[in-house]
């Protein structure tokens, strides 16, 4: 089964003048009867932050192990940084940094022992000091890894996924497991990588953290790439939506292009056109002398596609 058009807005190709770090045509990943990824078109230009978001058992960390050369694909063709990565892993590996849900460490090497071993391991420059104090475990440096606490094992696994800056960073849950506080400093190190010039590639369960960091997006369910785009262009394809508290015994609300729904005396309208019926509304409560509370207007969020991508995957079933 291939790819179709989704129905959040228009699918967001490349740019015919910026350069491909990823380029992925026709996927598919079959497991038995079970097709996990079903024949999924997607472009990663060179030098931008790309999120991949899915719900459960969309097939985003499956596409994440072909790119990375971990997984095979049963059909279609996959170019990353102009290599293939199920024929060519040894020479991607050395210009690709990855961060995996959960890391290999060997538990009782200490922090800078393990920075000093991926140091022989890797052809990329880079110093054990640097990204030591870069994600703050200096204060770790002779403590076994196995002591660490889960967040301070993820900035560890961090640290060794941008070893030497490499051209292709691929991320899976990079702050999981964070603190507030050193969540941003890790959006601070991914960002600092596009700034050098660098693609990185994550997938995020935090919406809020692919709206800070992310250029464009996909939203993957069901095997297939439901929405992409940048944030601007999927989002304009949603309906944005006001609120407010109306008083009992208001008079009829004027007509309006979206539809109102009242919950009690609290009014929620999702509108194509939230100038114009924001206008009317506010017009009909001067005219009437009705005085609204916590009235509240927003376009649509990436949590309002998400969601919209997740209930076609409840109403499909």
């Amino acid at each position: 089964m291939t790819q179709t058009t989704h129905q959040f807005g228009p699918a967001a190709t490349a740019s015919p003048d910026v350069p491909l770090a990823v380029s992925v045509h026709g996927l598919r990943v079959t497991y038995g009867d079970f097709e996990a990824v079903r024949g999924i078109d997607l472009d990663v230009r060179r030098g931008e932050i790309f999120a991949l978001l899915g719900t459960n058992g969309a097939g985003k960390t499956t596409t994440l192990e072909v790119l990375e050369g971990f997984g095979a694909r049963s059909g279609g063709t996959v170019s990353v940084l102009g290599l293939d990565p199920a024929t060519q892993r040894y020479e991607l590996k050395q210009r690709m940094g990855v961060q995996l849900q959960e890391g290999g460490f060997i538990e009782e090497l200490t922090v800078l022992e393990s920075l000093q071993l991926w140091q022989k391991l890797v052809n990329r420059v880079d110093r054990p000091e640097r990204l030591l104090e870069r994600f703050e475990l200096g204060s770790k440096r002779n403590t076994q890894v196995g002591k660490l606490s889960g967040g301070e094992k993820r900035r560890l696994d961090l640290a060794l996924a941008v070893w030497g800056s490499p051209d292709l960073v691929i991320l899976d849950e990079p702050t999981t497991g964070l603190d507030p506080e050193s969540r941003r400093r890790t959006w601070d190190a991914i960002q600092e990588l596009q700034e050098a010039g660098r693609t990185v590639v994550l997938t995020t369960h935090y919406l809020e953290e692919a709206e800070a960091l992310a250029d464009r997006v996909a939203i993957m369910h069901q095997g297939i790439v439901a929405v992409r785009g940048t944030l601007a262009e999927i989002v304009s394809a949603q309906p944005a939506s006001f609120s407010a508290a109306v008083p009992a015994g208001a008079p009829p609300l004027p007509a309006l292009v979206g539809e109102p729904v009242f919950t009690g005396e609290h009014l929620q309208v999702h509108t194509a056109e939230l100038q114009r019926d924001l206008t009317t509304f506010l017009g009909w409560a001067a005219d009437h002398g009705v005085a609204l509370r916590d009235l509240r207007a927003a376009p649509a969020s990436l949590a309002d596609i998400y969601h919209a991508v997740r209930m076609q995957q409840e109403d499909s079933r």
